[in-house]
Order: C-alpha cells, then sequence, then structure tokens
C-alpha cells in the first residue's frame, strides 16, 4: 500500500462495466501475519506524518475575487491571515482571469524558492509544481478548484500539527482483505463525483471492482489509478452513521492480477477534510454510497482532532 499523500485523489473519478455474473466468491481469509502488521503499522505512522506536515498546519484558504486582493494581518485586508504570522498589510494578490501576479509591500519579507521578492507570478497547485511564498513562519501557495481560485496558508508552527494525537482504526481483520473481480472500463462510463464545495466532476470509470460483504453484491468504481500499478477508490458505508466519517472514506489497491483485484479495507482511511476545514476533499459518488457495513479501516472520532 502506498502513503496517501497531499492532493492525493483531488481530480480522481470512476468507469465500470454492466457485465452480469462477473462477482469474486467468497473464501476463508488467511490469518494477518506479523510482518503484515509491521507493514500496517509503518503506514499509519506516515499516515500520521503526512497529516501533520500537509494538513494540519494548514490555518486558512482564501478565494479571490478578479482585481486586486490585499492580504496581510489587518482586518482590514481582503485576506486576513493569522495574527502575529506577518506583517499587518503584506502585499497584494491580483486575479487575472486564472492568472495571480504577487505584489509585496517594503518589509514583508517575502521570499521564493530562498530568494527574497518583491512581486512574482504565481503558478497554481494543479500545475505540479506550485510557487510557494514563504512569510516568516507561514507559507502559502494559489490552488484551484473548478473555476475558483484561492490562496491555502499553512503555519509550520501549528499548535493542530503538535498537538494531533493519530488516526484511530478497527482491530486489523483478514475478512475485509477482499479479492474482488475486475471489470475493465471501456471509457464510454462516467460517474459525479461532487467534492466538499459543491462542484461536481464527471469522470471516466477506469474499471470495476466486484465482491461480496455479508452476501450482499457490491461494485465499487476505481476513481482513479493505472491497473498495472494501483487503483484508487472514494467510498462510504453504513459505519458513517456512527463510527466512521460522515462523508466517506478513501482507499487504493494493488495491481490488478488475473482478472482480480485486492481491496484491503483495512487500509481504508479518512480524507483530509477530516482534519482540517481548509482541503476541497472530493466525496464518494452515488454508486459508491454503500448501504452495508464495512467496520475496518480508520474510525472517526472528532474530539480527538
Amino acid at each position: 500500500m502506498r502513503v496517501p499523500k497531499a492532493g492525493l485523489l483531488g481530480g480522481v473519478l470512476a468507469t465500470a462495466m454492466s457485465l452480469g455474473g462477473v462477482w469474486a466468491q467468497s473464501a476463508r481469509p488467511a490469518p494477518l501475519d506479523a510482518a503484515y502488521r509491521e507493514r500496517f503499522e509503518t503506514w499509519r505512522a506516515e499516515l500520521v506524518e503526512d497529516r501533520r506536515e500537509n494538513w494540519l498546519t494548514l490555518v486558512g484558504l482564501f478565494w479571490l475575487k478578479s482585481g486586486e486582493n490585499s492580504f496581510g494581518t489587518d482586518p482590514g485586508n481582503a485576506l486576513v491571515f493569522p495574527a502575529g504570522s506577518t506583517t499587518p498589510r503584506s502585499g497584494s494578490l491580483r486575479l487575472e482571469g486564472r492568472d495571480v501576479h504577487a505584489t509585496f509591500l517594503p518589509g514583508s519579507n517575502a521570499m521564493i524558492e530562498g530568494k527574497t521578492v518583491t512581486n512574482a507570478q504565481l503558478a497554481p497547485d494543479i500545475s505540479g509544481h506550485p510557487t510557494v511564498v514563504k512569510l516568516g513562519s507561514l507559507r502559502f501557495y494559489v490552488i484551484q478548484r473548478g473555476e475558483r481560485v484561492g490562496v491555502r496558508v499553512k503555519d509550520l508552527t501549528s499548535d493542530a500539527a503538535k498537538q494531533y494525537r493519530g488516526a484511530i482504526f478497527y482491530p486489523l481483520d483478514p475478512a475485509f482483505r477482499i479479492e474482488a473481480a475486475w471489470v475493465p472500463g471501456d471509457g464510454s462510463r462516467t460517474v459525479d463525483v461532487p467534492n466538499v464545495l459543491g462542484d461536481v466532476t464527471h469522470t471516466k470509470v477506469v474499471g470495476e471492482a466486484r465482491f461480496r460483504v455479508n452476501g450482499q453484491e457490491i461494485h465499487l468504481s476505481a476513481l482513479g489509478g493505472d491497473p498495472a500499478e494501483q487503483l484508487s477508490f472514494i467510498f462510504s458505508d453504513a459505519t458513517r452513521k456512527t463510527e466512521t466519517y460522515p462523508a466517506g472514506r478513501f482507499l487504493e489497491s494493488g495491481p490488478v492480477k488475473d482478472g482480480k483485484v485486492t481491496l484491503d479495507f483495512n487500509y481504508a482511511y479518512n480524507p483530509p477534510c477530516s482534519v482540517t476545514p481548509y482541503a476541497t476533499c472530493p466525496l464518494p459518488p452515488k454508486e459508491d454510497q454503500l448501504t452495508v457495513a464495512i467496520p475496518a479501516g480508520e474510525k472517526y472520532t472528532e474530539r480527538r482532532h
């Protein structure tokens, strides 16, 4: 299993062919040995560290308006950054179309790639190489979500990151390490994947995993990835009402082999939105909002965040 990194599944969606009678058959689950448990604990530690570094450090998300957007700690700014982390009037971000140009006022000590700057064109996150601006302990960069252009702000001294106590998981259960039948997509089907902003993205399905849980037939649409390496899923199940994150969970599989793919729900994990209000997570398409309970993977206890 690969560790989820910042932005993983940010544009993900899926396609499934309706070929009747293709289902993975139930089998006695193999026990989970010490090596499996060690790999899982390593993965969980990396998940927690990723949250501390990339998500719990977030302290702001600001959507830009066309034209000038002043920023700094003064409440009179269009974008009010956290107090004490930068100057009262630090500069302005000019939005033209989807392009963002930054102008920094004297005394702001803005830096990009280790150099002090007075102005700069800021590349967004969707470029793969966003321009990161340093202002004291703050870091900010431009994001694009649909028609929106915004600025995401981090504070490397975030109390939330320091105080985070980690992720709670169900006890490991070999019954939820499921070998599913894989039905590849033909590119003709799309699903609507909403996000927490209310946007909906129409995405082609990579393929469909088919299996049974407690006798119930289930399809899960792969929302991204490569069948030869790893597939990505977003789902919710009946445990969301009481024990897991209500908006759904993420899951990555291994590669497809001989027409089958292993879905290990012990590795199901909560999206970044479970630990910060400044993420823009995708949600499960309605087809992957399951009525069956899958009591495996990460739980959700809001009091811990």
